[in-house]
């Protein structure tokens, strides 16, 4: 499988180097098309056997899969100007509020199209990411999952929930990454260095993650585990519900929907 990124920007230059570090497809299969050649070559630095090329017709020629990382109101302009052969090829999408319907309009009513919602943490083989699918077959939507869950874990979803998970996942890593920014300024407050602070708070995170993932638990559960009568965790945590902590997280991620 060939795989041609569109935009080397944030996400397409993280989606090429978390596809770089898979096993699914080979590096010498990925192409990455940008106007900045700088931003090729910087891409390039990281995974030497990826090609590169500032014009995008000439990756969509190459590919059997078709990236489209580009801003939303870019999405129209770009696809408009691209060959893309339903019969032999993929799109996915990664463009925030353009639904399949409206990139099947732009390009074929018979092309197999994917949305999806990944995050920044993919070049870190990391990310939580969204898919959701249009006129694709059991098997393509389990090799899009299958190639996206070697950079983390991917679900497919249905259309619909797209903006209520888009919020706990893409724009919920934001969230984590405040209070690990929060904890680490309390840290300085308290005498330890910036920097153990926060590697400190982020493995804390990560290991939190791990036990909710890696096994059948509630976060609630592992709360109470490590809360005992009287102990400073338990002063901690109500000191966080007096100052509305959990109702702003809540306000947080429905804002963003």
């Amino acid at each position: 499988m060939k795989v041609a990124i569109i935009g080397a920007g944030n996400m397409g230059g993280a989606i090429a180097k978390g596809l770089a570090q898979g096993t699914i497809i080979k590096n010498s299969d990925i192409i990455v098309a940008d106007p900045d050649i700088k931003k090729l070559k910087q891409l390039q630095s990281h995974a030497p056997e990826i090609s590169i090329v500032t014009q995008n017709q000439e990756a969509v020629n190459w590919a059997d899969v078709i990236i489209l990382a580009v801003k939303p109101w870019l999405v129209s302009e770009v696809l408009g100007q691209l060959r893309i052969d339903p019969e032999r090829q993929l799109l996915i999408s990664i463009a925030a509020g353009v639904s399949l319907e409206q990139l099947a309009q732009i390009t074929s009513s018979k092309m197999t199209i994917f949305r999806l919602v990944p995050n920044t943490a993919i070049s870190e083989m990391a990310s939580m990411t969204l898919i959701s699918s249009f006129n694709a077959s059991e098997e393509q939507e389990r090799q899009i999952v299958d190639i996206f869950n070697e950079m983390g874990l991917a679900m497919l979803i249905p259309e619909s929930q797209i903006a209520a998970t888009t919020a706990l996942t893409s724009c919920g890593i934001a969230y984590v990454l405040k209070y690990i920014y929060a904890a680490t300024e309390a840290g300085v407050e308290m005498g330890v260095y910036p920097k153990a602070a926060m590697k400190m708070i982020a493995q804390s995170v990560k290991g939190a993650a791990e036990l909710i993932l890696n096994n059948d638990t509630h976060p609630a559960i592992e709360i109470d585990k490590v809360t005992t009568p009287g102990g400073i965790t338990i002063k901690g945590l109500n000191e966080l519900d007096h100052a509305g902590f959990t109702s702003a997280i809540i306000k947080a991620m429905k804002a963003s929907r």
